[in-house]
């Protein structure tokens, strides 16, 4: 995590940083995906700025198992999972530098998911250790919390589409544009334009939605928590049906 990213929280806590560290991991797949479809995308990265990316993706992830260790949870199998996936994480992000553009790109392809599932998990672990201190973000709908972990997991763009917004996410969770606006306009996601690849060949980058700091912060609060229950208005509360008259007998 860099010193601008460090500013963004006055202390992250575990889950947060594995949030934000998924945003990193999309933003840097999001490079590689805009370089491979140049016209020569072959070359290794070498020491641009990519190989720098990719080593300061392993630093981050160690630095985020170093603070769930800190957190001295139990060592249960979940806990021990979420660390070896990290660290497996870590050594592909080192591993990607030395490689050309599509082979990195495969290397680290499911960081930001693995990211966000270890995130997940570790709020699980945590909550049964009594050592969550965040209450759940009442602010948040079902469907806005599928928004909030679909952005989280690098799976949210828009796009331009005959001169209208589209929102493009994944077929079994599908983000409406209206949540979108609805999580921004409560400062909750932020866009990168044309950061992220075109949905077809030749054509624009796309606008990557990321979450902000304090949609980090709200989505941590209710992550792996069962969805909340509908709410209805006041008018709109059940009625019991009328009762129904007894039967006439026919004598």
């Amino acid at each position: 995590m860099t010193a601008a990213d460090t500013r963004l929280f006055d202390v992250p806590t575990p889950v947060e940083r594995l949030l934000h560290l998924a945003g990193q991991y999309t933003r840097h797949n999001d490079m590689l995906d805009l370089l491979a479809a140049e016209p020569d995308p072959g070359a290794a990265p070498g020491d641009d700025a990519l190989a720098g990316s990719a080593q300061q993706l392993a630093y981050d992830t160690r630095t985020a198992i170093t603070a769930i260790r800190a957190e001295r949870l139990y060592a249960s199998t979940e806990m021990t999972e979420i660390l070896a996936r990290l660290g497996q994480l870590a050594y592909l992000s080192h591993a990607s530098a030395g490689h050309d553009v599509r082979t990195a790109r495969d290397l680290t392809a499911l960081a930001a998911d693995a990211s966000v599932g270890c995130a997940a998990a570790l709020a699980v672990e945590m909550r049964r250790r009594g050592a969550m201190a965040t209450a759940p973000d009442d602010r948040l709908s079902a469907e806005r919390r599928t928004a909030l972990a679909e952005i989280a997991r690098g799976h949210v763009t828009v796009s331009i589409l005959f001169d209208r917004e589209r929102a493009q996410s994944r077929r079994h969770n599908r983000v409406r544009l209206s949540t979108l606006r609805a999580l921004e306009k409560h400062h909750l996601t932020g866009r990168d334009p044309g950061s992220a690849p075109a949905t077809y060949i030749g054509g624009p980058p796309q606008d990557r939605f990321r979450l902000t700091p304090a949609g980090i912060t709200a989505l941590a609060s209710v992550i792996a928590l069962p969805p909340p229950p509908r709410r209805t208005s006041p008018g709109a509360a059940l009625r019991p049906a009328p009762a129904r008259p007894p039967p006439v007998r026919s004598h």
